[in-house]
C-alpha cells in the first residue's frame, strides 16, 4: 500500500518515540509457561493486567497445566477468580478451554490463529495477542489504548478497535507491527492517556492531529 508523504512521518515519528521511550516494552501480564499466559489473556477481557496479575498469584500456584484445571472444575476455577469481571463466563471457558487442550492439542496451546480461535474463550484479538508475546508474530492488540493513540495521531480513523486493527494491519509493516505490539500500548497506558493526555512533554505532537486541534482550541 503506497502511504502518502503526511502519514508515513505519522508512522515514523510514532515508532521512533515509542521505542526510545519503552526500549523494553514487553506484557505486564505474569506467567510461567505459554499456557498460563493463554488464561491470562483470556481473564484480561475488561480487566486491567494488574488485577489478573494479583489474583494469578495465588491462581497459578496451583493451574500449570490444563489437566490441573480439569482436576479442579469450574466452581473451584470459579473461586480463584472471583473477583474480575465476568469471572463466571471466563472459569467456564478457562474449563472447557483446559479439555480442549488435552484432548486435542497434548496439552500445549496451538500455535496458529485458526486453531487458538476453536478454543472457548479465545478471539481472534486474544488469539493474536498470544502469538504477538509468544512469538513475536506480526499483530498489533489493539486496546482502547492502542485504538486512542492511533486516531489520536491520525494514522487511521475508527470508531471501534476493530476497525483500527484492520487498518493499522494495512498500513504498518509486518516489522512494526511486531515491534509496535507493546511500546503502543505503553504509551496509551501511560502517557496518551484517556484524559489529561501528556501533550506539552509530548515528541509526537508535531505530526499529532489531536495535538493540532486543542492548540486551536
Amino acid at each position: 500500500m503506497k502511504l502518502s508523504k503526511e502519514l508515513q512521518e505519522k508512522i515514523n515519528t510514532l515508532r521512533e518515540v515509542t521505542f526510545e521511550m519503552y526500549p523494553d516494552a514487553e506484557t505486564e501480564l505474569e506467567f510461567e509457561n505459554p499456557f498460563q499466559l493463554l488464561v491470562a489473556i483470556i481473564m484480561s477481557a475488561q480487566t486491567t493486567d494488574k488485577q489478573v496479575n494479583k489474583v494469578n498469584q495465588t491462581f497459578f500456584q496451583v493451574l500449570k497445566t490444563p489437566e490441573d484445571g480439569i482436576q479442579m472444575g469450574v466452581e473451584k476455577i470459579k473461586s480463584h477468580i472471583n473477583t474480575i469481571s465476568f469471572f463466571n463466563n471466563k472459569a467456564n471457558n478457562i474449563y472447557k478451554t483446559c479439555l480442549k487442550l488435552r484432548d486435542e492439542h497434548k496439552s500445549l496451546p496451538p500455535r496458529t490463529i485458526e486453531e487458538l480461535t476453536t478454543l472457548h474463550g479465545v478471539g481472534i484479538k486474544t488469539a493474536k495477542v498470544f502469538l504477538a508475546i509468544i512469538e513475536d508474530a506480526p499483530y498489533l492488540w489493539v486496546d482502547t489504548h492502542v485504538h486512542r493513540v492511533l486516531n489520536r495521531v491520525g494514522i487511521v480513523k475508527a470508531k471501534e478497535p476493530l476497525q483500527t486493527n484492520a487498518q493499522a494491519e494495512k498500513v504498518f509493516t509486518e516489522d512494526d507491527l511486531a515491534k509496535l505490539h507493546h511500546t503502543l500500548i505503553f504509551f496509551g497506558r501511560y502517557h496518551c492517556i484517556a484524559r489529561k493526555p501528556k501533550c506539552e512533554s509530548c515528541k509526537v505532537q508535531w505530526v499529532c492531529d489531536y495535538y493540532k486541534k486543542m492548540k486551536k482550541n
